[in-house]
């Protein structure tokens, strides 16, 4: 008898474990798909939306500027245009301005609701881009027709307001986030990527981040203003480059109420600002990382095998059977007379690594380029317009470039400041584009330049005050090695720890050397640095123990209680793998073993393949793969299947796949029990649970058949 009540919820359960097991299953099917196509799609689906949530309000934040003051001011004689009268502005401008604002704070509402999962993609993105296109229209030809049929007459006795370049600024950004946003659009339309954004909880935010930013900077700038005496765009100014903390010091305030508010407003407006710029870095340097990352391993996989498909050196990536040898297109030879297939998978695996290396490297020095390419237009081009817009102070260009160097690094001497009705507005929309921009430059040259200058630096000292790690001998002939690529000394240089590690190393006599190598002749199986060797020299025993059981065949035992404790203790030493910083890479026999316990045999040819140069998103690639769990993957160390080829790191994917094997081999011993039971509990002490022979049939599937990446 059933109890009441229960048989909803249990079927409740059950249908959500099927629903989250097939969102699974899309999702690495997606996450496939977007590894191998090209990474502008990222862009459209992830960076574009953020792009717009962070640029669309200060478009709104610019529009507020351009309406609350007027567009023109009449310059008496002898006075600057800063200090001219202000003359009255049309009623149906003002009612067009105000039109145009309440459109595109409504486009900023449903983006942000968009974005919060509020209201649907199909409902908010044509309200949002119609919006802002509307609104930067009608900014366009209220700017056009100030400047054209509403010019005064001289005009050298009249001049343009602040808010008159807030308004050309504005339309200017509503145009540009508009665009991007169709283009997003399109790109969800042609079925690229989800209709719904997939947008992690701070990337989510950094819209409200912006808001509350600009929100705290125009509030602060309309009580200052009331405090000071300021004009309230004269305010807008001082707020902008006191929270930047440039501090350019034309404007300070001299009351002591504004001095006494300047305490808790500096501090509130520069904890903001950081909570802005750390959401973008993360965008920037995290997600961004990974998709630039992922696509250069991508590109110089298939660069790499053209180059050994033109050469006839692809030999090593036909698997070596039993029965039949690879073939070389221009020998008879076959690879098998020399190699046997795990010694071939090595030598994948090590090509793997260089791939991953070179991969890696590019895509550092293509950051910092990117990064640094982008402040030096900043510096540049906003020296040559902040020179046009101060023509009244005769600027030249070297003084131009001085300003905006000193205010890109927030130096702000205040020997030079913009005082024109443009260069005001300019250097408020410019610092805010040029401050993050060098935060993200600074954190790209940590891992080039800074260290470059640091592993110099340690360099120079082997010579002179540390020479006793290695010696002068042994450190010119590993900068040789370096500098050449491998092509000189390579016999003779090998990856030592440093310190008492190093020394250990050295001193352990033939044991210690013929323990390491094959680890010498394949230096980047372990590309490890040496601050994670030191900090545990666990990872050597770790890969010498794998070493050992490799020469064995990689032999699991046979009984399956023992199977699984074997399964659980490597799952205790993976899991402190993960916190290993760098993140920990495990050898060619460590993955070895790993994958042996997983079910897959690197000694056997049965599930390789060669590599395909160009794998389609569907039919060749994981997604047919997951169509049917039992299928017998073919996969290559080099080939998109890789496990190396995923963003997750490798401590991560091991982890989950033995978790998977023992969750498996677990649920077979529970059937079996159950079936036992059903056929009257009578059984012999052979059949008993985890005295049987080996890991179930289940578990022999291969490595790659659960293969996925982590979300972009």
């Amino acid at each position: 008898m059933n109890d009441p009540g229960l048989d909803e919820p249990i079927s409740n359960d059950a249908q959500d474990v099927e629903n989250q097991e097939k969102d699974e299953k899309e999702e690495k099917e997606e996450d496939e798909q977007a590894f191998l196509e090209p990474s502008r799609w990222w862009f459209a689906s992830t960076a574009f939306p953020l792009i717009a949530g962070t640029f669309g309000p200060m478009a709104s934040a610019f529009s507020i500027c351009a309406l609350v003051v007027h567009w023109r001011v009449y310059i008496p004689p002898g006075a600057a245009e800063q200090n001219g009268v202000p003359i009255p502005d049309p009623k149906w401008l003002i009612g067009i301005n105000a039109a145009q604002l309440v459109l595109a704070l409504m486009s900023n509402l449903f983006l942000l609701l968009n974005m919060a999962r509020r209201v649907r993609f199909i409902i908010a993105q044509p309200i949002t881009i119609a919006g802002w296109y509307l609104s930067s229209f009608a900014l366009i030809g209220l700017c056009a027709c100030t400047s054209g049929p509403l010019v005064i007459q001289p005009t050298s006795d009249h001049a343009f307001t602040q808010a008159y370049y807030y308004a050309i600024f504005s339309a200017g950004l509503y145009f540009l986030v508009a665009t991007l946003m169709v283009v997003t659009v399109y790109g969800a339309l042609r079925g690229h990527y989800d209709k719904e954004f997939q947008l992690t909880m701070s990337q989510r935010t950094l819209m409200l981040q912006t808001i509350s930013f600009l929100v705290y900077l125009l509030a602060g700038a309309a009580v200052f203003s009331h405090i000071e005496g300021w004009a309230y765009l004269d305010a807008v100014y001082w707020a902008d480059f006191t929270l930047l903390t440039v501090g350019i010091g034309d404007y300070s305030p001299s009351t002591h109420l504004g001095r006494g508010l300047l305490f808790p407003f500096a501090i509130g407006g520069i904890i903001i600002l950081g909570l802005v710029i750390g959401s973008i870095r993360s965008l920037v340097l995290e997600r961004g990382k990974l998709k630039m990352g992922a696509r250069m391993v991508e590109k110089e996989r298939r660069r790499l095998l053209k180059k050994m498909e033109k050469s006839d050196k692809n030999e090593i990536l036909q698997p070596v059977t039993s029965t039949q040898g690879a073939m070389s297109r221009s020998s008879t030879k076959t690879l098998s007379d020399t190699l046997n297939e795990r010694e071939r998978r090595r030598q994948e695996f090590d090509l793997m690594r260089k791939i991953q290396e070179e991969a890696h490297t590019k895509r550092r020095w293509t950051s910092l380029i990117i990064s640094g390419t982008t402040w030096f237009v900043l510096w540049f081009a906003g020296a040559a317009i902040f020179q046009a817009a101060e023509y009244g102070q005769k600027w030249s260009y070297f003084g131009s470039l001085y300003f905006s160097y000193t205010s890109l690094l927030t130096i702000g001497y205040g020997d030079f400041y913009p005082q024109s009705n443009s260069g005001k507005p300019f250097f408020v929309f410019w610092s805010l584009l040029a401050i993050p921009s060098l935060t993200i430059l600074i954190s790209n040259m940590g891992d080039t330049i800074v260290k470059g200058i640091r592993d110099v630096t340690l360099w120079i000292g082997n010579f002179t005050v540390l020479p006793g790690e290695q010696g002068v001998k042994a450190t010119l002939k590993e900068s040789a090695n370096k500098m050449t690529r491998g092509r000189l000394f390579d016999d003779e240089v090998s990856e030592q720890p440093p310190g008492m590690l190093g020394e250990t190393n050295r001193r352990g006599g033939d044991e210690a050397e013929s323990d390491d190598k094959e680890g010498d002749r394949h230096p980047k199986n372990n590309p490890e640095s040496a601050a994670q060797r030191v900090a545990g020299d666990h990872a050597k025993s770790e890969a010498a123990r794998a070493k050992k059981q490799g020469e064995h065949g990689d032999e699991i035992p046979k009984g399956k209680r023992h199977y699984h404790v074997v399964l659980i203790k490597e799952i205790s030493k993976v899991m402190k793998h993960l916190n290993s910083s760098p993140p920990r890479k495990y050898t060619f026999d460590e993955w070895a073993w790993y994958l042996k316990l997983i079910g897959e045999d690197e000694n056997s040819a049965d599930t390789h393949r060669a590599a395909l140069r160009k794998p389609k998103p569907d039919g060749e690639g994981l997604g047919a793969a997951l169509a049917d769990p039992n299928k017998n993957v073919k996969w290559s160390w080099v080939g998109n299947r890789s496990p190396l080829m995923g963003n997750k790191e490798e401590a991560e994917w091991v982890l989950e796949r033995l978790t998977t094997t023992l969750n498996r081999e677990l649920e077979a011993m529970r059937r079996e029990e159950l079936e036992r039971e059903g056929d009257g509990g009578e059984y012999s002490t052979k059949d008993k649970p985890g005295e049987g022979d080996g890991p179930s049939t289940d578990t022999i599937q291969t490595a790659t058949s659960e293969k996925d990446y982590n979300k972009p």
